[in-house]
């Protein structure tokens, strides 16, 4: 099983001067602002993920790439590498997870990380994969009241025309986790659908874009996907006092903890930084293979 990480760092200038010609003025900062904390996620998945494989992350150049990677066994993909030339570039995660299956070299079984989502404790393989079918929690809305639960819906109901399945009432949104992919049905699910995929991809995300969750669907609708939430804390610096999340990373009661940027004072994000880092770093002091 391996693993794969989409990564931005907002404050890289090479990446802020392709954003400024190709899109405008920089967005917020909370979408693409770099806590420093890739290198404990990447502690987190050797420490409590050991089944782990290879590691790939996901960047748009090689200047986003930290200096302290040791590239011979962190596997860096480029942007140009699985996502057509005439969509890039591209700064809309939405588009990005379109194609994933493309990685090189990929397993057939892996999981998908956002960089905001840490390991905390031990896991075993049977937590996401079991008879070659994924495990995730599924839940069912029908309200899509934010530009995130409408990329949910539109992945729904595009798992289910590629399966020739008819919309239903409601739709369904996986769990906010690391997410248990197939090769095999990520292929599948962009052969029905290239077209459309093709179409909704963006520079920048809208309420028309499918998500990864596009393919969570395929197989939940196919069958290669079993109900059951994985161990996870959602925390938000919105609402979490820096001492509270230092706190739950050092003596966690969950294996995964997501930990949510928010739009702060710059003072309090570099206030939050340190608190959340030094935590990092007592609860994974030891170097991972992925650094040199």
């Amino acid at each position: 099983m391996d693993a794969v990480i989409t990564y931005v760092n907002g404050l890289d200038p090479v990446w802020q001067a392709e954003y400024e010609k190709a899109v405008g003025p920089l967005p917020l900062q909370k979408r693409f602002r770099d806590w420093g904390t890739l290198k404990y996620l990447l502690r987190g998945i050797s420490d409590c993920l050991p089944f782990i494989d290879k590691v790939f992350l996901i960047v748009s150049s090689d200047s986003q790439v930290p200096s302290w990677a040791d590239r011979k066994n962190l596997r860096v993909v480029l942007h140009k590498d699985i996502i057509p030339a005439e969509l890039l570039p591209t700064f809309n995660s939405c588009t990005i997870e379109m194609f994933l299956h493309r990685i090189p070299g990929l397993s057939e079984e892996f999981l998908y990380f956002n960089d905001d989502m840490f390991p905390l404790s031990p896991c075993d393989r049977e937590d996401f994969f079991r008879d070659g079918k994924g495990l995730i929690g599924i839940s069912r809305h029908i309200y899509a009241g934010n530009i995130f639960k409408k990329n949910c819906k539109v992945s729904s109901n595009l798992a289910l025309k590629a399966l020739g399945k008819r919309k239903r009432p409601y739709f369904i949104r996986p769990q906010h986790i690391c997410s248990p992919m197939l090769v095999s049905s990520g292929k599948e699910a962009f052969s029905a659908l290239e077209n459309e995929i093709l179409a909704s991809c963006s520079r920048t995300r809208s309420k028309d874009n499918p998500n990864q969750y596009l393919f969570l669907d395929y197989m939940y609708f196919s069958g290669k996907l079993v109900p059951r939430r994985i161990s996870k804390m959602h925390i938000s610096q919105g609402v979490w006092p820096g001492e509270k999340i230092a706190g739950y990373i050092k003596n966690p009661k969950t294996k995964f903890a997501c930990i949510n940027d928010v739009e702060m004072p710059e003072g309090k994000y570099v206030q939050m930084r340190k608190v959340i880092l030094d935590a990092f770093e007592e609860r994974f002091p030891d170097k991972s293979r992925f650094e040199l």
